[in-house]
């Protein structure tokens, strides 16, 4: 109800939104969720910017970011980001909750691996991350930490620089996708069967336990299964496939 609660206080005219969560008396423009028709989180964002009923057309595009070259260059120059060698990215956060962060020990060893091909390894995040990035960077010496460094369109820019990425299910996850680099996504809480990673150069990985998806910020049995039981050497697979 939050959410719509804005828009009402604000007294915009025509305020759209889907029956539940106790914002019904905030909309005047009342829809009822069809889960089947709608089965991704952007179709059902997508379907409120049109006319009730109305169709999305397939295939609908797909999110896409612009680049500020100039500012990219200036970051790698400013951060010390140059030399030679692939340069994978890794995104270890998730603001949502832990039972969307994959351990930061098996980002490490993803981070070794690369090292050892003769590749760079970057860490984003926000501040919050910084602590994440700073354990990664310990377990895999060579490791770049730019976690709390760089402001979000900063990361979308350097982003866009890496050769290869691998996220948890999380904005910037998104962001990798949208600048068009190839994306290794790791599910444990949530379900690439509701929030993907958009585009042809993505490839989600996910165990689908019996007890996932939950959509629960901490595992509620307290084992955590669907993200220890993701061992790094599936994630290294995917990510060097066919390279």
């Amino acid at each position: 109800w939050k959410s719509a609660l804005v828009p009402w206080l604000a007294r915009i005219p025509l305020r759209t939104g889907w029956i539940g969560e106790a914002r019904y008396g905030l909309l005047n423009d009342h829809r009822r969720l069809d889960a089947d028709r709608y089965p991704l989180m952007i179709e059902r964002f997508m379907a409120l910017g049109l006319p009730a009923g109305a169709e999305l057309g397939e295939p609908y595009p797909v999110p896409r970011l612009a680049v500020d070259g100039d500012r990219r260059a200036e970051l790698l120059t400013g951060l010390g980001l140059g030399g030679q060698g692939a340069v994978l990215a890794l995104c270890p956060g998730a603001e949502y909750g832990e039972a969307k962060r994959w351990p930061a020990a098996y980002y490490a060893a993803v981070a070794g691996d690369a090292l050892a091909r003769g590749g760079r390894v970057w860490v984003f995040g926000s501040a919050a991350e910084a602590a994440v990035g700073d354990a990664i960077a310990a377990r895999a010496p060579g490791t770049i930490n730019l976690a709390g460094r760089t402001s979000l369109a900063d990361a979308v820019d350097l982003l866009s620089a890496a050769d290869r990425v691998v996220s948890n299910d999380s904005g910037l996850m998104h962001v990798a996708c949208a600048v068009g680099v190839p994306v290794v996504a790791v599910y444990g809480s949530t379900t690439p069967a509701f929030t993907p990673p958009l585009g042809g150069r993505a490839r989600a990985l996910s165990l689908q336990l019996a007890c996932s998806p939950c959509f629960q910020r901490t595992c509620p049995l307290g084992h955590l299964r669907c993200l220890r039981e993701l061992q790094p050497d599936r994630v290294i697979e995917a990510l060097w496939c066919g390279s």
